[in-house]
């Protein structure tokens, strides 16, 4: 196994020999625009405007799908940061594309990226291209496709000079960042293999309305449909999934095997994705990770990263603490004191007014596609090789985005859309080698 370390805020904040972050303007002010104004929009924009680096910083753009969850936001960032909030009528986005409007049309300095995860891929690179400074949330892709857009993304915004922030969190949290650094300096020997765990409750759905498009439909429940959220093992597993490639030396796996279903959550309202999966991940070395997630009421619930080495283990509980266990010693504890969510922001704008080059689209990528990948394989049923799945031709985005387009996923007869079947889902189905296009079959 590799022995690198991955310790962002370390590693990662170096500075460059430009100035100090200057708006182009003249104005030391630093302009933020929200792209999504969901939950974790709005929490992300709380975050950014608490960064400790400067308070020096206005909201002034905003942009989502939905005309009424953008003014409810609005009043919400007014009621609590009056000071910091200043976006006029003309930077109100609101449609289909407003995520890109607001990147084309807004002088913001800063775009918070929290839309749909479909959505968000191609935002990253408008936003790279267009010299903005960038906070993606995670997954930042949900097809192969997607990732290698996030990659060219990357390299954009680092020969800009740009800040490119992925909202892994646990990145940035000392539970994580220094046992796991102590497992890669060799304290607990050598890695055995690992486990993760993203076992929860169900989620919210949004019953269908009268008149409305198979896209708003399917924008408004965005959480069920591949082609936005890429499954609950790419929206919110990929946490864990991204610990298990930072143990590992900050690799990714050559080759995954899995399977999963829906058998629990069935209905209507819960689209097309699958309600629990199970992979192996298999490293360069043949360690493996063992990744669980599920969503599943009433059943037992995890969220929390694991090693097995030679000479101990390392728990750590993504919300709770982290113990490290070497044998014959007593355990050492870290506790979570501080919330990556706000850390990650405090770090991200240090490093837009120092001047210091921060990166992270490639890790996050990789993430995303080591989630991508063992989707593929819990949907097939079939081992798939990291390559094979890196150069698939998969894409799920639809051709056109209006409010009348086709998405792809259609309900059957009873109303219920039809899920992926392991067996008869091939691999030619997923754009990997020969076959019938780059859109999955339905069965």
């Amino acid at each position: 196994m590799k022995n690198k370390s991955l310790a962002i805020i370390q590693g990662t904040l170096v500075g460059l020999a430009a100035t100090p972050f200057v708006h182009a303007a003249g104005s030391d002010v630093l302009k933020i625009g929200l792209v999504g104004c969901g939950g974790r929009g709005r929490g992300a924009v709380i975050n950014a405007l608490d960064n400790t680096a400067t308070k020096n910083l206005k909201l002034t753009a905003i942009a989502d799908a939905f005309d009424h969850v953008l003014k409810n936001s609005l009043e919400l960032f007014k009621n609590e940061k009056p000071e910091q909030c200043d976006v006029p009528q003309e930077q109100m986005f609101s449609g289909i594309d407003a995520g890109r409007e607001l990147i084309e049309r807004s002088d913001v300095d800063v775009v918070l990226l929290c839309e749909p995860p479909g959505v968000r891929t191609r935002n990253i690179l408008a936003a790279a291209q267009a010299g903005k400074h960038i906070f993606a949330e995670k997954p930042v892709a949900t097809d192969p496709v997607g990732v290698r857009i996030v990659m060219e993304a990357a390299e954009v915004a680092e020969q800009k000079g740009k800040v490119l922030v992925v909202g892994h969190h646990l990145r940035y949290e000392d539970k994580h960042i220094i046992p796991i650094k102590m497992l890669h300096d060799g304290v607990l020997g050598d890695l055995l293999y690992m486990r993760a765990y993203f076992n929860t409750g169900g989620l919210w759905t949004r019953p269908r309305k009268e008149g409305e498009t198979e896209m708003y439909h399917q924008l408004n429940n965005w959480y069920y449909f591949n082609w936005l959220s890429g499954d609950h093992i790419c929206e919110q597993h990929v946490h864990d999934i991204d610990v298990m490639n930072w143990m590992a030396g900050d690799s990714h796996p050559i080759r995954a095997n899995g399977m999963g279903g829906r058998q629990s959550r069935i209905g209507k309202e819960f689209g097309e994705i699958f309600d629990h999966h199970t992979v192996e991940y298999i490293y360069d070395d043949e360690v493996r990770g063992f990744s669980y997630c599920r969503q599943v009421n009433n059943t037992w619930g995890a969220f929390s990263e694991h090693a097995t080495c030679t000479n101990g283990t390392l728990d750590i509980d993504g919300h709770g603490r982290s113990i490290l266990k070497l044998n014959g010693k007593s355990p050492q504890v870290w506790e979570r004191n501080h919330d990556g969510h706000q850390i990650e922001m405090d770090v991200m704008f240090d490093a837009i007014i120092n001047g210091k080059a921060l990166n992270m689209g490639k890790m996050g990528a990789i993430a995303t596609q080591t989630a991508i990948l063992g989707r593929m394989a819990t949907y097939t049923g079939q081992e798939i090789a990291w390559d094979a799945a890196m150069n698939s031709t998969h894409d799920l985005f639809p051709k056109e985005m209006t409010w009348d387009a086709d998405p792809g996923p259609k309900p059957g007869p009873d109303g219920i859309y039809p899920c992926a079947i392991p067996g008869r889902t091939n691999l030619a189905d997923w754009g990997i080698g020969s076959g019938s296009g780059n859109r999955r079959r339905r069965q």
